[in-house]
């Protein structure tokens, strides 16, 4: 072999490798996308026809700091994924949904939550959904921002606790969310609270990896 096609050969090979190099490092560090930052954004201020809600799973990707100014503390999760039995649900019955519980340690009664329908949820069945959702002890806020279309507020008592739902219908992904906080709480406080922790939870029930 002559010298001169040696050093091309040679000169081919170092070109190569540093070329192989980047694609493997470049795999080995793709980024995974973050959701969006907390910030404490008022219901009125969001505008919910713009969300794309997914029915999956989403709890992981509230913030800690939506949790903490819902609930004036920090609050442990306990989540429920579709045809799972959860103490979370009433009765303990099997879920249709993806779910999120979120209660402080030393407070009993209160807590903050989020769900999403599993199945797709139509228009008419929605209308349904908003009839039920008024009952003797919860009293709709006709004049509560918009939380999907259509979508309903109401606040409900239960002997000492409060408990104010935001729930609405976005695409065909039926989504809900609620704090519940002690009496004491003035139910302007409670509506706003709630408020801020629906647009959380409509934000990461809106985040996608895909």
């Amino acid at each position: 072999m002559s010298t001169v096609l040696r050093a091309l050969l040679l000169s081919a090979l170092l070109t190569l490798v540093p070329v192989g190099i980047g694609v493997v490092v470049a795999d080995d560090t793709t980024n995974t996308p973050l959701p969006p930052a907390y910030k404490g954004t008022d219901l009125a201020d969001f505008d919910s026809s713009a969300a794309v809600v997914q029915r999956t799973p989403f709890c992981e990707l509230l913030p800690a700091e939506a949790v903490k100014a819902a609930l004036g503390a920090a609050g442990e999760l306990t989540s429920y994924g579709n045809g799972e039995e959860s103490a979370a649900l009433p009765g303990s019955d099997v879920a249709h949904e993806y779910g999120c519980l979120f209660a402080p340690a030393e407070t009993a009664g209160t807590e903050a939550r989020g769900w999403v329908f599993a199945p797709p949820v139509s228009a008419e069945r929605a209308s349904g959904l908003i009839s039920a959702a008024t009952t003797k002890v919860c009293v709709p806020q006709p004049t509560a921002a918009a939380y999907g279309t259509p979508s309903v507020a109401v606040v409900c008592t239960n002997g000492d606790t409060r408990t104010a739902s935001f729930r609405g219908l976005f695409g065909d992904a039926w989504l809900a969310c609620s704090l519940t906080l002690p009496v004491g709480v003035a139910e302007a406080d409670l509506v706003a609270r709630t408020g801020r922790w629906c647009v959380a939870v409509a934000q990461a029930a809106s985040f996608t990896t895909t």
